[in-house]
Formats: C-alpha cells, sequence, structure tokens
C-alpha cells in the first residue's frame, strides 16, 4: 500500500490576498406601498398615461372647481396637480377609509378637500346645493350609471364663460345621449375586472 495516499502533500500554508477597496456600497431596495382593497369597493386603478389623457381632455388650468368623485388611490388627483391643477379647488371623495386617508400622502395635495364618504350619498345630501364646472371620474363599473348620473346632477359651469366639462372613464356598454366618446381603451387595461372600457366627455352651458 502506498503511504503517500494517506499524507498530506507539502503545500504553503500561507496565500497571499490582495487588499481591495472595498464592495460599492448599494442602495436600499424600496419596496412599493402595498394598499390592500376589499373587492367590493371596485376599486381598479386608472394607468398613469390614461390618468394623463383625461386630464388633457377636461381642457386648460383655470380657477375651475374640480370634482373627483371616486378618487381610489389617487391617480387622477395626481395627474390633476401634476398638470398644475390647484389642490385648493379640488374636491375628491373616496368611501374606502384606508384609500381616502392614503390621499393625504400624495405630494402637493395639501389644500385640497378629501371626504370620506359614498358619493352617491354625498351628492344626493348636496344636490342643489353645490356644483362643479370640472369632473373628472373612474366610477365603479357596477354602479356605473348610478355615479354618472350623480355626477352630472352637480356639474355646472357656475359663472364661467367655458362650458362645464365632465370626463369619464365607462364600461363601452354605458350610453348617454349627451356624451362623446373620446377612445376605447386596450382590452387589457383593467385586466383583473375584464371589461372593455372607453372614454367619454360632457359639457354643459
Amino acid at each position: 500500500m502506498r503511504k503517500s495516499l494517506y499524507t498530506m502533500q507539502k503545500k504553503p500554508r500561507r496565500v497571499v490576498v490582495k487588499v481591495g477597496r472595498g464592495a460599492p456600497r448599494l442602495d436600499p431596495i424600496k419596496t412599493p406601498k402595498i394598499v390592500t382593497v376589499d373587492a367590493a369597493t371596485e376599486c381598479h386603478t386608472t394607468p398613469d398615461d390614461v390618468a394623463r389623457r383625461m386630464v388633457d381632455y377636461l381642457g386648460p388650468v383655470g380657477d375651475f372647481m374640480t370634482l373627483e368623485p371616486s378618487a381610489g388611490t389617487g391617480q387622477l388627483v395626481r395627474a390633476l396637480l401634476a398638470s398644475g391643477h390647484s389642490p385648493c379647488e379640488l374636491c375628491a371623495i373616496e368611501r374606502h377609509t384606508k384609500l381616502a386617508t392614503s390621499l393625504y400622502q400624495i405630494e402637493g395635495i395639501t389644500g385640497a378637500g378629501i371626504v370620506n364618504s359614498c358619493f352617491l350619498d354625498w351628492a344626493e345630501t348636496y344636490k342643489g346645493r353645490a356644483s362643479f364646472p370640472r369632473i373628472i371620474m373612474n366610477p365603479p363599473f357596477k354602479k356605473v350609471k348610478a355615479h354618472m348620473s350623480a355626477a352630472i346632477s352637480l356639474l355646472n359651469r357656475g359663472g364661467h364663460d367655458r362650458p362645464a366639462v365632465l370626463v369619464a372613464l365607462v364600461p363601452t356598454t354605458y350610453h348617454h345621449e349627451d356624451t362623446e366618446h373620446l377612445e376605447d381603451l386596450p382590452e387589457d387595461t383593467f385586466a383583473t375586472a375584464k371589461v372593455r372600457t372607453k372614454l367619454i366627455r360632457i359639457e354643459r352651458e
């Protein structure tokens, strides 16, 4: 039997290690804040590009009181503020308490009127007492007719020279005699809802 098979070979006991400057410091990973809501809220988040176009369809920025009846995660609110609309002339309504509270975290939201309430109840309470020359909305799809009807009842130019304007994201099945069809949205705009949608506009003199 060969003894060499059971003995360590003569190897250096020291190894030269080059000292480096150290690995570059990595920025901490920022995880997005996840907001969970009950499915019954029908909170279908408006994509950024769609929200921007909806604000463009409202018309030029001015001293118009603007209503967002179903504020949700605040996508339309962000688009309004990014386009130069004043938060002091914005009324955002959201029935879900957690979502309504999160709206206060939007940059530049200070001064906006955020209301934690069901829009249908709120509109009934203030019908004839409040009006808005600008309304932008993505209403719950299942109750779209009720929400649209309530919003239209609050649409009024209120002394402005320009017509009052309402821009809405609705299912393609929704019809109203005064609507102007703006565009059909891609089928995958709301993948979880599986509802074909479109953008419409209503103007009131």
